[in-house]
């Protein structure tokens, strides 16, 4: 396997496992709040709003403009960087990690999480969805040749029907290869979602630290390719 390969699954792999953990927890400690996948809200909305139990709606309302703020400083940030010239994955991922540590702190500092939330807890779902929101925007972005690794859905269905098509006989090569490309991520968000559960119930918001350590391996590679790019062009100047 190619070491660019390598660099791409080990990409995908990672921020599938991430989307997955960080989802997990924050609907596991904040009443059921969904920061990446957040357009599973407006079920939760729609069920609370038929059937008034005295759950956190606000929260799960504000989530939905919260995501789209995190993909609009994205968007913005990655147009800039690419009009520069600049290595804007590196610095995709130093904004993503900053929303990630600040989610952590303000989940930290809002626990425990009773059964009400808090201005805090509100605050830290809010910051959650919005660093979910930097995740899918420098997917689409920047990472567009990987599956997708915040909605799995697609991903899923993709699967399948590769699946499908692989076992029935009919699958060319590029089929096989596509399969195998949306397998990784979807058993990642599973694996970091089961993680992310058990994690929680230990460590608390703490947990989050596993999520902010695979951010930084990726932005170490990153920086690695970084110093390549640079050297090839000293050699071509």
């Amino acid at each position: 396997m190619k070491r660019s390969e390598m660099r791409h699954k080990v990409q995908n792999t990672s921020l599938g496992f991430l989307a997955g953990y960080v989802d997990t927890l924050g609907f596991v400690a904040l009443f059921g709040l969904f920061t990446a996948h957040v357009t599973g809200n407006f079920v939760l909305i729609g069920a609370e709003m038929a059937h008034p139990q005295g759950g956190p709606l606000l929260l799960k309302i504000l989530a939905f403009p919260a995501f789209i703020f995190g993909v609009v400083i994205a968007r913005l940030l990655i147009a800039v960087l690419l009009k520069r010239g600049q290595h804007a994955l590196w610095y995709a991922y130093i904004l993503q990690l900053i929303l990630l540590i600040a989610f952590m702190v303000l989940g930290y500092l809002a626990s425990p999480i009773g059964n009400e939330p808090t201005l805090m807890a509100e605050l830290a779902g809010i910051v959650g969805a919005m660093a979910m929101g930097t995740h899918s925007a420098c997917g689409r972005l920047l990472l567009s040749h990987l599956a997708p690794t915040a909605m799995m859905t697609g991903n899923v269905t993709q699967l399948v029907i590769d699946s499908v098509d692989v076992l029935r006989g009919a699958a060319d090569e590029t089929i096989k290869q596509r399969c195998v490309k949306f397998l990784w991520p979807v058993l990642a968000f599973g694996v970091g979602a089961v993680g992310a559960a058990f994690a929680y119930s230990y460590a608390g918001f703490l947990a989050l630290l596993l999520p902010i350590a695979i951010l930084l391996y990726l932005m170490y590679i990153e920086r690695g390719m970084i110093k390549k790019i640079h050297k090839s062009k000293q050699v071509a100047a």
